[in-house]
């Protein structure tokens, strides 16, 4: 009885506009539903569509690089706390703060800082560096890396916090016995310490790739598509065919191949885990 209100809302407003959307897909629907079924006729337009091939192509620079930059500056600053200095609970929260931000502010700050006329390049030509350039704001070719600095700014310190539970959790016994044997600091973190935090980086993993795939407010705030279509990810290119361009079939469309990327990276990384588990059992 308490589980039953939460099971139905979840059902009919989760998995019901999911099937909702899948298949205004499979329709022919403008600026209104039309629930006439037309075929594979959206999915055929989409792969057509050149903006949707770009988009998918940012997508990919942003979500490696978003990934592994995160990961790997999030890992260094929890193996840095991890030494027990004295400052540790004033450098966490320093590191943990962006995360209190939407994506939203994240966005408008980083984009007054990296704005050519505003920010960074405008302070170090006021300061004489009258040579010094850094337009990527407004550079099709870099806008992309714009989105990666403001989306690695925000999220290192969550996956700091989630590395840092993992490095305390794990034995010091095991720790100590290594440096008994004659292994150096850096050897023990590589062989013993990151190999047993395997599940850390699995949850670490998934819960990135699920912020890159649905990236939509950062990149809106910070750079908002451009210039041109030059910074524009899927999420970008479902809301403006679906609400701006009265394109809801194709749309919905995108929406539903967004939904299979985020399936082809959970299932993958699931099985492994779990074969995983049962391997170490």
């Amino acid at each position: 009885m308490v589980l039953g209100p939460t099971l139905i809302a979840s059902l009919l407003f989760v998995y019901g506009f999911i099937f909702l959307t899948g298949w205004l897909s499979l329709t022919e629907s403008r600026l209104m539903p039309n629930y006439e079924f037309a075929g594979l006729v959206q999915y055929v337009e989409l792969f057509d569509n050149e903006r949707w091939w770009t988009s998918l192509k940012n997508l990919g620079i942003f979500g490696v690089l978003f990934i592994g930059c995160s990961i790997a500056i999030g890992l260094f600053l929890a193996i840095l706390l991890d030494q027990k200095i004295r400052v540790e609970g004033a450098l966490r929260a320093i590191y943990l703060y962006p995360m209190a931000l939407s994506f939203i502010v994240t966005g408008t700050a980083w984009k007054w800082m990296l704005n050519p006329s505003l920010g960074l390049e405008k302070v170090m030509h006021d300061w004489g560096w009258t040579s010094f350039t850094f337009d990527w704001l407004v550079n099709s070719d870099m806008a992309i890396y714009t989105v990666v600095i403001a989306g690695v700014w925000q999220s290192s310190g969550f996956v700091m916090a989630l590395f840092l539970a993992g490095l305390r959790g794990i034995d010091d016994e095991i720790i100590k016995a290594a440096q008994v044997d004659g292994a150096s600091l850096p050897t023990i973190y590589w062989r013993i310490v990151i190999p047993a935090m395997r599940p850390v980086f699995f949850s670490v993993l998934l819960i990135l790739a699920h912020i890159a795939i649905k990236s939509f407010d950062l990149v809106i705030a910070l750079t908002a598509g451009g210039p041109g279509n030059s910074s524009s990810v899927p999420a970008i290119f479902m809301y403006q065919f679906s609400f701006t361009r009265g394109q809801l079939g194709l749309g919905s469309a995108s929406a539903m191949m967004m939904l299979v990327t985020i399936v082809a990276v959970l299932v993958p990384l699931m099985y492994l885990e779990t074969r995983s588990a049962k391997a170490m059992r």
